[in-house]
């Protein structure tokens, strides 16, 4: 197991717990029974295991104990903005005051010093991995405002290749740190250099490039499959991240699309153009919830739910709403709902089934 593996760490911290769980049932019901010595040794390698997890990955051994990680978590996530913004008003309420060979020195050092901070803290073993995340936020917040405000200072245009800098910064920090907000941040980057980037190809300023959407298509639809390209198992969360940001950002697109022909580059009327895209918005969506299925994915099971029936729902508002009186129109979407529910329920039933016999 690899030094920074925690996410397996813990995975094996559970299995533990869970089978000695299982194994006090199967013995208070008499389905099972084993000599004194024999679960006496299992007791004793199982407790040494975990102290050897705890001390080494810092993993949670109790259920109270993974919900005061997860109160740090927030904690420590809400304590890393509030600090990135702190930074930032810092640096807009004395910027004036300073010279600009120390507005320099400054914008320099504000994004070294604080990775040397980074690098430090996340040396240090146990709950500091916390710290080590507000730290890395702080990090990133600072290089934002290094090149930005650089940029202003030396009146350089504004360029995709920032957001360049700022995914592999994030990204680097991210995967250094198992910081998933960070991955997130790297992702929308990504997302926005690459559309910048084909916007620029196509013509347009790469500040515009929201007016044609399609440009974000691509890099949705890799960042989705990556983690089935390249591994995440390694760190807890990331593969999830890549699914659900690619995905929700791939439906969005769609939607925008599917209300606004003329914001794409297809040669056909825009009635025709929103028709396509509300049909790929439905067979994104419903193929979202089979991959899921398939592949035990919930999280995008759950955001194929949702993007399915805000396609159907603006279906809804385009066909109905201007003659059907509201109560009916509104009793209509619950009876809609009611009706996915049940066949959410049988397709639960179904698969239940199936792995039942596959045991």
């Amino acid at each position: 197991m690899e030094k920074d593996n925690r996410a397996e760490a813990q995975r094996r911290a559970d299995s533990i717990r869970a089978f000695g769980q299982e194994l006090q049932r199967l013995q208070s019901e008499g389905v099972l029974s084993l000599e004194t010595e024999q679960l006496s040794r299992v007791r004793v390698y199982h407790q040494q295991q975990l102290e050897s997890l705890r001390q080494g990955y810092d993993v949670d051994l109790a259920d109270h104990a993974r919900r005061l990680s997860l109160g740090m978590q927030v904690v420590s996530f809400l304590g890393a903005w509030a600090l990135a913004a702190s930074v930032f008003f810092f640096f807009q309420q004395y910027w004036g005051l300073l010279d600009t060979w120390l507005q320099v020195a400054v914008l320099v050092a504000a994004p070294l010093l604080s990775l040397v901070g980074v690098v430090y803290i996340a040396q240090l073993d146990g709950p500091a991995r916390y710290y080590a995340k507000i730290a890395a936020m702080i990090s990133f917040a600072c290089l934002v405002i290094n090149i930005a405000l650089l940029g202003q200072l030396y009146n350089f245009p504004p360029s995709p290749t920032a957001l360049a800098v700022f995914a592999v910064y994030a990204g680097l920090l991210a995967y250094a740190l198992e910081v998933r907000l960070l991955l997130a941040v790297a992702m929308l980057c990504v997302f926005a250099f690459i559309g910048a980037q084909s916007a620029t190809y196509s013509g347009l300023y790469w500040l515009s490039v929201g007016e044609r959407p399609e440009h974000f298509l691509l890099p949705t639809l890799a960042l989705f499959f990556l983690p089935s390209v390249i591994s995440q198992h390694a760190y807890a969360g990331f593969s999830t991240i890549y699914r659900v940001l690619s995905l929700t950002a791939l439906c969005l697109v769609l939607l925008v699309l599917s209300n606004w022909g003329r914001g794409s580059y297809l040669p056909w009327s825009h009635a025709v153009i929103e028709g396509v895209y509300q049909i790929a918005g439905f067979a994104v969506s419903a193929g979202a919830i089979w991959l899921g299925v398939q592949r035990g994915w919930p999280a995008v099971v759950a955001t194929g739910n949702v993007f399915f029936f805000l396609f159907l729902y603006t279906k809804f508002f385009d066909w109905w709403w201007e003659w059907l009186p509201k109560s009916l129109f509104f009793l209509l979407l619950g009876l809609t709902a009611l009706l996915a529910l049940m066949v959410f329920s049988r397709l639960r039933r179904y698969t239940q089934t199936q792995a039942g016999g596959e045991q």
